[in-house]
This record gives structure tokens, sequence and C-alpha cells, in this order.
């Protein structure tokens, strides 16, 4: 039996357009697609797109997608350290601006963020990352669109 591919969201951090992005996309192509929060949300009724409500807590929600992601599923996450372990399970990831982590990036991008938390941590002012531009929504588009056209398989329909 071959495995489905699922998108899993990381929605405490993910920005409403992109995942108004991914509700258009899941809808378009009957991909299952699983926000996971630690607060509800509104998310559209259909049927192959689902929210986990998860405790509050550091990490929980992270910890929720790593146990449920499977080797070939697309997690969309900022989080550094969720993609990195996703992706030591064979997974993808995708960010917020239509960047793929990869296990050629991955560990540069987390030691990237560990300098900045240290610098942060001595007291300099780093600057926070650049809102989210028109160009990074249409290269997160972009990227999802070719994922699933290569990866995903449609849920099986019977209706919204």
């Amino acid at each position: 039996m071959t495995h489905t591919v699922q998108i899993w969201v990381d929605a405490d951090a993910c920005p409403g357009v992109i995942k108004e992005i991914l509700f258009k996309a899941s809808k378009r192509t009957r991909v299952t697609m699983t926000l996971v929060a630690n607060h509800a949300m509104p998310i559209p009724r259909i049927k192959w797109i689902t929210l986990v409500q998860v405790p509050s807590g550091f990490d929980v929600a992270d910890n929720e997608i790593v146990k449920r992601a499977n080797p070939g599923d697309l997690v969309i996450t900022g989080d550094i350290p969720l993609a990195s372990e996703v992706i030591d399970k064979g997974a993808h990831a995708l960010n917020p601006r239509g960047e793929f982590y990869t296990t050629e990036n991955i560990k540069q991008r987390l030691n990237m963020r560990d300098f900045m938390d240290t610098l942060r941590s001595s007291g300099i002012n780093t600057g926070g990352q650049a809102s989210l531009s028109q160009n990074d929504r249409r290269e997160f588009a972009n990227q999802l669109d070719r994922f699933l056209q290569k990866w995903a398989k449609p849920a099986a329909s019977s209706g919204e």
C-alpha cells in the first residue's frame, strides 16, 4: 500500500494569507491537510481539512506534527528546528516564503538561527524578519503547486 501525501501546517505561526493559499490548494487537489495549533481557529468546512488543537506549551504543536508526519508528507513551517525534525523523518518542509528546507540546507539554517539567538541574548538588536511580500506569497503558491503536482494523490472524493 502506498502512502497518500498529507499536508501538516504549523498553524499557530502560519500567516493567514498562507493558510488561504493552502485552503484553496487542498480544496482544488483534495489533498488531506491538518492544521495543528494550540488554540481554536476557523477552517473551511471541507472534509479533507481538519484542525488538531493541542494544549498550550513550548513545542507542543511541533511535537504533535513530528509524531504524526510520515515520510513524503509536506510540513508548512517557518520553525527551523521543526523543519529539521520532519526532514529527518523523510518528510518535506516548506516555509511561508516558498523556500524548501532540505537535508542540504537545514544544518546551516540551524547554525544561523543559533548564532542569531546568541546575538539577541547578548543584547544586540538583530532586527526582525521582513513581512511577507507579494513575491513571497507567489513563490509559496508556486512551490506548493509544484510539490502537489509531483507528489500528491487526491483523497477519495464523495463530496465536500
